[in-house]
């Protein structure tokens, strides 16, 4: 084949293709890994705690560990495309996330780099995650695709005739005729990111804005340029007529299609408290804050206790906001309680939140709070625009936590 990686020019990683080097930042879990060592099998796996089908992979990853341990295979899952505001912070949220996953058997490791995109994905047409590689035991690439898809070759690449098999070829072939176009598109998105970040770096605003609306018109459905553009206009040009339906629309969406990332990143718009909400106008925000964060609350009496901690510490910020301090302060007591619990497989969770939890309880109660030998007092909090009147014009209720 002589395909071309279309950000790179270079040669399409593919079946047979010599694997890549492994440069992680920081492993999270397991030993570090410098090289793939010859003579072993290795399923190398994209993972993002954004992605909510990476949970279903990783429990699948770990039962494959556990299958094929005595037969010289190792798994290792790489986070690549975490977001956040600082390397520090993106690992705690990725060993947070991995507490959830009470038999973990294998090495994790992140890489807020880039390299790892570089190395692996872009070349391989590779735009989804999860993702999965496995390397043979010659250092070689035999096999790209779904995580879920690797019972049914596994047993085939372990016994050395699945390279040269005609189905592997033909899956091959599929693979990159299927995703060769999205690597494509994506690349395109990726120039238009770098032309946005270039231009909020120096804060003309009007060229970020031209080029969001250029990503948004390529991929309407791009929640990267969907949440870009509502931020632009509400919270660095101010535009509230024109952001505000934009916003409705995007928290709207959230709603319906209950996909937790974006529900996240609408509730960020309405109640990050690293914005100035004085101009915007409170009654339509707390009205979808209090929508949003019901719904939210409402979902997470059917998930587990990791589940229930991040919704209770993120709605918490919107009664908070809105007036009903001890709503706020009962949410995160109940986390609290969450992660106090005798459950061990909460202690990496707790790691993770433990101390923003304490710092953002200690900041609404106004005095110090204790967990165990911990104690966190009340830092100074910038006004959030918000006054009593706001509460009375959109109470927020109170109701049951579990």
């Amino acid at each position: 084949m002589s395909h071309k990686s279309p950000a790179t020019s270079a040669p399409v990683l593919q079946m047979d293709s010599l694997a890549p080097e492994l440069k992680v930042r920081d492993w999270i879990r397991g030993e570090p890994l410098a090289s793939f060592q010859p003579g072993k099998l290795y399923i190398l796996e994209f993972c993002g705690t954004w992605c909510e089908a990476c949970e279903g992979a990783m429990l699948n990853l770990i039962e494959l560990q556990e299958t094929y341990k005595d037969s010289g295979v190792e798994v290792v899952a790489v986070a690549a495309h975490e977001s956040a505001a600082s390397a520090g912070e993106a690992q705690a949220h990725l060993d947070a996330w991995l507490a959830q996953f009470k038999k973990l058997n294998f090495r994790v490791g992140l890489d807020d780099t880039g390299t790892m995109d570089t190395l692996w994905m872009e070349p391989s047409f590779s735009v989804e995650i999860p993702q999965a590689f496995v390397i043979d035991r010659d250092g070689c690439i035999a096999v790209i695709g779904h995580p879920d898809d690797l019972p049914d070759v596994l047993p085939q690449v372990l016994g050395g005739i699945w390279r040269t098999s005609a189905q592997a070829n033909a899956a091959e072939r599929e693979r990159i005729a299927e995703n060769e176009p999205k690597a494509a598109k994506e690349a395109l998105k990726k120039q238009i990111r770098d032309k946005i970040a270039a231009a909020e770096e120096i804060e003309d605003w009007k060229t970020a804005r031209a080029a969001i609306e250029e990503g948004v018109a390529l991929d309407p459905n791009s929640l990267f340029f969907r949440h870009a553009h509502v931020h632009l206009l509400l919270h660095n040009m101010h535009d509230i007529q024109t952001g505000l339906p934009m916003l409705c629309k995007f928290v709207r969406d959230a709603i319906n299609t209950n996909y937790e990332y974006m529900l996240q990143l609408a509730f960020g718009l309405l109640f990050d408290p690293a914005y100035d909400y004085s101009k915007f106008p409170s009654v339509e925000r707390f009205a979808m804050g209090k929508e949003l964060s019901e719904h939210i609350l409402a979902q997470s009496r059917l998930n587990d206790d990791y589940d229930k901690v991040c919704s209770y510490e993120m709605v918490a910020a919107y009664y908070h906001a809105s007036g009903n301090k001890d709503r706020a302060i009962e949410l995160l007591e109940v986390a609290l309680k969450l992660l106090d619990g005798p459950d061990p497989d909460m202690d990496g969770l707790k790691e993770g939140f433990l101390p923003h939890l304490l710092q953002t309880l200690a900041n609404y109660k106004g005095e110090t709070v204790c967990s165990g030998d911990v104690c966190v007092a009340p830092e100074e909090i910038a006004p959030d625009g918000v006054t009593p009147k706001a509460e009375q014009e959109n109470p927020a209720e109170g109701g049951a936590l579990e």
